[in-house]
């Protein structure tokens, strides 16, 4: 049994921030293509997850979430996603991270749920690109930005034809607790992925604290599953004063307020994404650090 599910519903967990912007503040512009810099710019990727390591993040994401074949195809990079996996399983590796999973993102492919062929044709999208990992050193899967309940059903029935190990499954909810730009709830979205064998059920969210909070007691009424949720954070860029700051996270010291009424509400993983820096990382350690999960 992989060590991070010994540690379901036990202790407060950060993952990894998105690295693109350090990797932006190092001078790439096309910080987005990770799997390309992956093979090309090994040393960057390195220092870039480094910054997340040494910020106290206790799971450790391996950059490759553009790792399906339909969005390597962009980048005509189809033909190397083992490769991409083991370079960024070795980078992951470098570091003595706690626990290492590997991210993977939605395809972006439109589904149509009423054919068979194209049910398939998702589905197998995500099962080759967690066989492009084969027997590496990764402990579970995050699928990210999953684009509604039949993604969330390919994604997950994709994967569990060729592994075992936990998935974590995360959906974009809006703040009446929505799928973005949908009509299907958190709740039915949360039955499909425990359907589906999801190990830990996620959503990613733009709102303030308590919003995001009563989106996860409604998560934890409807399941019993570990629960992650990833905060959407938007960095104020302009030193001059304001009255009002346009994001409620702002600023890295604002997840010293979220962390705890997260944890509260029954969340035991916390990642920052969107604009977030190492720091905002290193803020969410250090508001769950030694504290146990809540349900």
């Amino acid at each position: 049994m992989p060590d991070i599910q010994l540690r379901f519903h036990h202790d407060m967990l950060v993952l990894s921030a998105p690295i693109g912007g350090s990797l932006r503040k190092q001078g790439f512009e096309a910080a987005g293509n990770l799997e390309l810099l992956c093979l090309t710019e090994e040393e960057s990727v390195h220092e870039a997850l480094r910054l997340e390591y040494l910020a106290g993040a206790q799971c450790l994401l391996v950059p490759t979430p553009g790792i399906t074949q339909a969005r390597l195809a962009h980048e005509r990079l189809e033909d190397h996603a083992a490769q991409i996996a083991e370079a960024g399983l070795s980078i992951a590796q470098a570091f003595r991270a706690q626990h290492v999973i590997a991210e993977v993102r939605a395809t972006g492919l439109p589904i149509d749920p009423t054919s068979k062929s194209s049910l398939m044709a998702n589905r197998d999208q995500y099962a080759d690109a967690v066989r492009a990992f084969a027997d590496g050193p990764v402990e579970a899967f995050l699928f990210d930005g999953l684009e509604g309940i039949d993604d969330v059903r390919c994604a997950l029935m994709g994967a569990r034809k060729v592994t075992d190990l936990p998935l974590f499954a995360s959906v974009d909810v809006d703040a009446q607790g929505n799928l973005a730009g949908r009509r299907e709830s958190v709740e039915e979205a949360v039955e499909v992925m425990a359907e589906f064998e999801a190990s830990v059920v996620g959503v990613r969210m733009d709102a303030a604290p308590e919003e995001i909070a009563a989106v996860v007691r409604r998560i934890a009424a409807a399941s019993d599953l570990p629960i992650l949720v990833q905060i959407d954070v938007h960095p104020e860029e302009s030193r001059l004063p304001r009255h009002e700051h346009e994001s409620p996270y702002w600023h890295p010291d604002t997840m010293l307020q979220a962390a705890p009424v997260l944890r509260a509400a029954g969340a035991q993983f916390l990642r920052a994404v969107g604009g977030a820096t190492p720091t905002y990382t290193g803020a969410l350690v250090a508001a769950t650090m030694g504290l146990g999960a809540v349900r």
